[in-house]
């Protein structure tokens, strides 16, 4: 009977435990409540937030049980939020004792209108997916389709299979939300890249590969892999996807039959035309990426190669790209002030992303620390450390950082701030600026997690920004 619930399903005679309460948790539990399911949430917290969703969701008569440390209760549906491990002890004992476990994911998937669905393009990959995702939304809303991003980019999935009516949904994909997957088919999807992340989540690199497998599981039309990412290649290879789905890839380089790529300044398409033994296709120019660093250029072929995908015409992606307007805090320019640049890379939260950043500024001033993760930073600093020009790290684990760049680039001066408060990106501003000479770039791609002393990334960037603006008012030069 689970297996073949769907949105017109008689839900009335089923008792669902939705675990946490969070975004994905509280759509999931109001929208089991609307179907008419007994519903029972259970969260391992009881902080303001909260208490605040549980008296909402009791109003509407959702059991809600906060502080829970127990097994899965007695139910017949498990719907986990992302923030819960799969070894996590309510997934284990709901599994041993023959709970069905779907992720938010799948229960969106069941949920969809029964008459003419949405066809579903989904986005994942350790860094990038969210632009990914935002200049896919931009491309297929240039090509005159009606279109909304959703998912991990913090719009309910649920919600807007619940409530709304659109031609296509964009959506991101965390590789936290794919272990519970089990009867999804998306239209497209795409895994932009693979590094080390989550390994405290999944207990291992193999784990979380496999958990970023199942983005490819059911795909219809277009498994899009990154040709200079050979893992995200594998994936694609060993996929069991719908009889007739291509293989499409997306290089910075020169492209191969049935794949994107870069020529002479121009993003070309040689997969979805119909002479693509022989030619390929512009369809936009690498300035029409801003901004415009290698890593971003390969987000907007990743989107591009799902729009096109789609039916998106050539002439829409270019205007896509254009009128998209980045996230904050993903290389986001904040000032310059006297000839040194500024950049807020907060989004950089793990030691690939990090890199990445680094490898697109000639020389730079870098701002790093935070919480490691468990991660080694020497690849990172070997790799980069041409381009440092100093590095002023910050934060719970900057002696990690510190001791990679003594180790691996010990001509590159360390600043270790002792601070733990957030004043401190003032202090780390002024210092940068005097590491810095015109031309340099001073970039805040910490490689680390925040929540040591921020709320968030985004927190994070913020206090940056503000610690620049006020320096561009006191330095001589002003800023640009």
């Amino acid at each position: 009977m689970i297996s073949a619930l769907c949105r017109d399903s008689d839900w009335s005679q089923l008792h669902v435990v939705v675990a946490g309460i969070g975004i994905a948790g509280y759509a999931c539990a109001d929208a089991l409540m609307q179907l008419g399911a007994r519903v029972t949430v259970v969260d391992g917290g009881a902080g303001p937030k909260q208490q605040e969703r549980a008296e909402i969701l009791r109003t509407l008569e959702v059991e809600v049980l906060l502080g829970y440390s127990g097994d899965a209760p007695d139910c017949d549906l498990l719907i986990v939020s992302p923030g819960l491990r799969p070894s996590h002890q309510l997934i284990t004992t709901a599994i041993a004792g023959g709970i069905p476990v779907w992720g938010e994911l799948e229960l969106a998937w069941r949920l969809r209108p029964m008459d003419a669905p949405a066809p579903w393009l989904m986005i994942t990959g350790t860094n990038g997916k969210t632009t990914t995702t935002m200049m896919l939304e931009s491309m297929l809303r240039a090509g005159g389709f009606n279109a909304v991003a959703a998912g991990n980019i913090g719009t309910s999935l649920v919600d807007v299979v619940m409530h709304d009516s659109y031609e296509v949904i964009a959506i991101e994909v965390g590789a936290p939300q794919l272990p519970f997957v089990h009867s999804i088919s998306p239209h497209s999807a795409v895994c932009v890249n693979i590094a080390d992340d989550h390994l405290d989540h999944f207990g291992s690199k193999a784990a979380y590969v496999a958990a970023k497998a199942k983005i490819f599981e059911n795909t219809q039309v277009a498994a899009v892999y990154n040709a200079d990412d050979e893992v995200t290649r594998v994936l694609v290879e060993e996929a069991d996807v719908v009889e007739g789905c291509r293989a499409i890839g997306f290089t910075l380089g020169v492209p191969g039959l049935s794949m994107l790529g870069v020529v002479d300044g121009a993003l070309v398409d040689r997969a979805f035309i119909p002479n693509r033994q022989d030619v390929a296709q512009e369809v936009a120019l690498v300035s029409d990426v801003q901004p415009n660093a290698p890593h971003n250029v390969a987000n907007a072929l990743a989107a591009a190669a799902l729009a096109r995908a789609f039916g998106v015409p050539a002439t829409a992606i270019s205007l896509g790209l254009r009128a998209f307007v980045p996230a904050a805090h993903r290389i986001a320019h904040v000032a310059t002030v006297a000839g040194v640049h500024f950049v807020d890379d907060s989004k950089a939260t793990n030691t690939h992303a990090a890199l990445t950043s680094l490898l697109a500024y000639p020389r730079v001033v870098w701002l790093a620390g935070g919480m490691a993760k468990g991660q080694d930073f020497s690849d990172l600093v070997q790799q980069a450390r041409t381009h440092l020009r100093a590095v002023i790290v910050i934060g719970v684990d900057q002696a990690v950082i510190a001791e990679s760049v003594s180790r691996h680039a010990p001509d590159v001066p360390v600043l270790s701030m002792d601070r733990t408060d957030t004043g401190v990106m003032r202090e780390v501003v002024e210092a940068a600026m005097g590491f810095a000479k015109p031309g340099d770039t001073v970039l805040l791609a910490p490689g680390c997690a925040s929540w040591d002393m921020f709320n968030d990334y985004g927190h994070r960037g913020t206090a940056f920004a503000d610690a620049v603006h006020d320096l561009a008012l006191t330095t001589s030069g002003g800023a640009g």
